[in-house]
């Protein structure tokens, strides 16, 4: 079945007003980003971008993204962007039953006061020629953007690098979409960043070494031992921290959208293993993870892109030894399929959510029991000791309400 006419010139709209030829249309006083692509003609691959919105084709999206130009300027992204993040059309978007309701009456969230903190800080790379004036009103409506957000979905926890994210969207969506675009890639794509722990954040950075040691065995012994937290900043915030040209952050974001989220990693361990032959000549560890940590200026997109899928497709997540420890109800794992994820539901990721909290209390109980054992353990009795453990594990999987006392005898 054919898409509705109304829909097909609701995304023709958009990509219209997101191209050069309908830039002088635009508010000046408003923000916007950087269009890239200076060619007043709709090429051949934007007519195919826009076919692909047109029948909300995800695989071809997928294809187009990870292509030479990625979608080639905000105007398609504003088309494409949402219907890879699972977004109605636009029609029923602008009544969605999630945003009832003003959200400026809706509670405070416990973290506005560092998100205020952050958003300060914004702004500082792009959009470029701003007045100061319009500096402060790109930063009041990113405020407003990230509050709204959290408001809304009040068990989400605020990271710092969040704002860079949103910072992205804001510039690139028009307002009616950016909070309900930037609410579903928080709760379905990177959930895992913004729950009351650091664990899977740290499980994701695990994949990193194994990764390195397949592709690259001496590379992987080189930097063996360094943790792998010097690609959190680039991994927690989708290189939003890192780049600092708004058409190259605006390019990778077109194929993180696009592919599923452990897709990062892969980034981070091409870039590491493109800059081989200058970490192996550094031999001081704190040195070594300086340079690690930066992710290069000026590095050319198209190709990191490109082989980063080669070396994805040749080391698939599941090869990978850590993968599964990785919760079920990780991102890694309910978002591997983008056109799965795309229709979940704002319920479904906090259903998810809620189950991650569980995993993450069920292992910090298991690692004070191991703490408790090892404290009070007698060499007689270790085969004994090892035995109860894994029984009273057993036992207490299944009997949920002695979670919460037992976690605080162990911690007495």
């Amino acid at each position: 079945m054919a898409p509705g006419s109304e829909a097909i010139e609701a995304v023709e709209a958009l990509v219209r007003r997101g191209s050069p030829e309908g830039a002088h249309l635009a508010d000046p006083t408003t923000c916007a980003g950087d269009d890239d692509d200076d060619n007043p003609r709709m090429s051949q691959k934007g007519s195919d971008i826009l076919d692909a919105c047109k029948w909300r084709d995800v695989p071809r999206l997928r294809a187009l993204a990870e292509s030479e130009g990625g979608f080639l300027n905000d105007g398609f992204r504003r088309a494409a962007w949402p219907i890879l993040l699972g977004l109605p059309p636009l029609e029923a978007a602008a009544t969605s039953p999630g945003d009832v309701g003003d959200w400026q009456d809706l509670p405070r969230h416990r973290d506005e006061d560092q998100v205020e903190l952050d958003v300060n800080r914004s702004f500082v790379y792009y959009p470029n020629g701003q007045s100061e004036a319009q500096l402060e009103q790109c930063k009041s409506e990113l405020s407003s953007l990230i509050v709204e957000v959290l408001r809304r979905h009040p068990y989400l926890c605020y990271f710092q690098g969040y704002h860079d994210i949103c910072q992205v969207f804001m510039l690139v969506l028009e307002p009616p979409w950016r909070a309900k675009v930037v609410a579903r890639l928080s709760i379905l794509r990177i959930r895992d960043f913004m729950l009351p722990s650091l664990g899977p954040t740290t499980s994701q950075l695990r994949l990193l070494p194994d990764l390195l040691g397949k592709a690259d065995p001496k590379l992987r012994q080189h930097v063996a031992t360094i943790e792998p937290f010097y690609a959190l900043a680039g991994t927690l915030t989708m290189y939003a921290h890192n780049i600092e040209a708004y058409h190259e952050i605006a390019r990778l974001f077109d194929v993180f959208l696009a592919r599923e989220p452990v897709f990062t990693i892969y980034v981070f361990a091409q870039i590491v293993m493109d800059r081989r032959d200058e970490i192996l000549e550094i031999d001081e560890p704190d040195m070594l993870q300086v340079v690690l940590a930066k992710v290069p200026r000026n590095m050319d997109l198209d190709v990191l892109i490109a082989n980063s899928v080669r070396l994805f497709d040749r080391y698939p997540p599941e090869s990978l030894r850590p993968w599964k420890s990785i919760s079920g109800a990780s991102v890694l794992k309910t978002a591997r399929d983008v056109g799965v994820c795309a229709r979940q539901t704002l319920e479904d990721g906090h259903a998810y959510f809620q189950q991650q909290v569980k995993d993450i209390r069920w292992a910090d109980m298991q690692d004070r029991i191991k703490m408790a054992v090892w404290r009070y353990r007698r060499p007689a009795r270790a085969f004994g000791i090892a035995i109860a453990v894994a029984a009273l594990a057993f036992y207490l999987r299944r009997s949920p309400t002695l979670v919460h006392y037992m976690m605080s005898f162990f911690s007495k």
